[in-house]
């Protein structure tokens, strides 16, 4: 017969380890792949949405979000490019004036949130993009949409997205 000898350490199981955090962008005002309210539309008031923010990546000193509509019938719509934005608090409010942040140019050249406005038929998707980032980014009073992306290499430690959809009632 013969001996076994193991080493208590060997049987013993190994400390569970916590799941990693994941970023995650979302708004009280609809879910992820769901509607849209009217009222961040042309149709209704035309206000910004609410977003808010959970477990940015460790060393988060800025984010950034690009919302675009890549349905729009002549390419793709960007409708609010936003800077500068601090992690802390998690939160974008609605119709909030961003006085803290950097607004870039969306589609139509100018620096604000522009509201959903698709022509009749389906459903467009909005896709909010939130980016985390390592480094301030600096924009020049004209930037848009792909100056913020240039500004971005490199300095991007995540990413996350949330799609909402509209359709005019």
């Amino acid at each position: 017969m013969a001996l076994v000898i193991v080493a208590l350490s060997a049987i013993t199981a190994a400390p569970a380890r916590a799941a990693a955090s994941t970023f995650v962008l979302t708004s009280s005002a609809f879910t992820d792949g769901g509607a849209i309210p009217v009222q961040y539309s042309c149709v209704g008031a035309g206000t910004s949405p609410p977003l808010a923010w959970s477990n940015p990546p460790t060393g988060t000193k800025e984010l950034a979000l690009v919302v675009e509509d890549p349905d729009a019938p002549s390419g793709t719509f960007t409708h609010w490019v936003v800077a500068n934005i601090p992690p802390a608090p998690p939160s974008i409010a609605a119709d909030d004036p961003l006085a803290h942040a950097v607004v870039a140019d969306n589609s139509l050249g100018r620096p604000a949130y522009q509201p959903m406005c698709p022509p009749d038929g389906p459903a467009h998707h909005y896709v909010f993009t939130l980016a985390a980032l390592k480094k301030k980014v600096k924009l020049a009073p004209d930037a848009d949409a792909a100056a913020l992306r240039r500004a971005m290499k490199g300095k991007v430690l995540g990413r996350t997205t949330l799609t909402g959809m509209f359709a005019r009632p």
